[in-house]
């Protein structure tokens, strides 16, 4: 468990954020939450569970929604459980994953991982959409290309963006799984992501996280298609 503390801002509101890698995907699962009330949301709990239970319990916030970029498996595989266990909604993706998510076992089964099941979240997002945490304030862009119901969650006052498997730290998300476009996915990045400013800073779904300008001006796969 690996602490983040790019959300800080020196005023109102406040913000804290740790990230868990989960499964043998390594995949970014992020709880954040509000001060100083620590009403939190857990991103993208893509399995290990009790690992992302135990990370809840140490840093003593109170988990009221499951926010999910996008439907693949290593984001979603322990949504239902996790959901169960907290007895919370799950938010998100947009409705265009939901083929995914129909076929969470199935696509489980082609990685190993026992235990999931097909779900349908408590409510879809779409482009325009807003959702919130205690006093925070996501606003969420359709960013389809790594997958057709990829979202991304981003907070203004924060200057901060929660961007899933969209955009990575010198990298861009795969296109080669189904409902997958290179083109789409460059599109959505340059359409939705680059204008939020070079100032805002993201975490990904995987590895570390960067921000909108060193991307803009280092990512081969931004800087070649300009």
């Amino acid at each position: 468990m690996t602490e983040q503390t790019d959300t800080q801002d020196s005023s109102p509101p406040k913000a804290g954020a740790i990230i868990v890698p989960v499964t043998l995907f390594e995949q970014n699962c992020t709880i954040i939450w509000d001060e100083p009330a620590k009403k939190a949301v857990v991103i993208d709990p893509g399995g290990d569970v009790p690992k992302i239970l135990d990370a809840i319990k140490q840093t003593g916030v109170t988990v009221e929604k499951i926010w999910l970029t996008h439907g693949h498996i290593d984001h979603v595989g322990g949504a239902a459980e996790l959901r169960d266990a907290l007895k919370v909604p799950i938010e998100g993706p947009h409705e265009a994953d939901k083929f995914l998510l129909d076929n969470v076992v199935e696509s489980g089964a082609r990685f190993g991982m026992t235990g999931v099941r097909n779900f349908a979240p408590d409510r879809w997002l779409n482009e325009g959409d807003t959702v919130s945490i205690g006093d925070l304030k996501f606003d969420i862009f359709h960013c389809p290309g790594h997958s057709p119901g990829s979202v991304v969650f981003f907070n203004k006052a924060l200057r901060f963006a929660h961007v899933g498997d969209v955009l990575f730290a010198g990298s861009v998300g795969r296109t080669d799984l189904p409902g997958g476009s290179h083109a789409t996915l460059i599109s959505s990045i340059k359409t939705k992501l680059l204008p939020l400013g070079d100032d805002v800073g993201f975490i990904c779904g995987h590895g570390a996280g960067s921000s909108i300008g060193q991307e803009r001006m280092t990512n081969p796969f931004i800087t070649g298609e300009m």
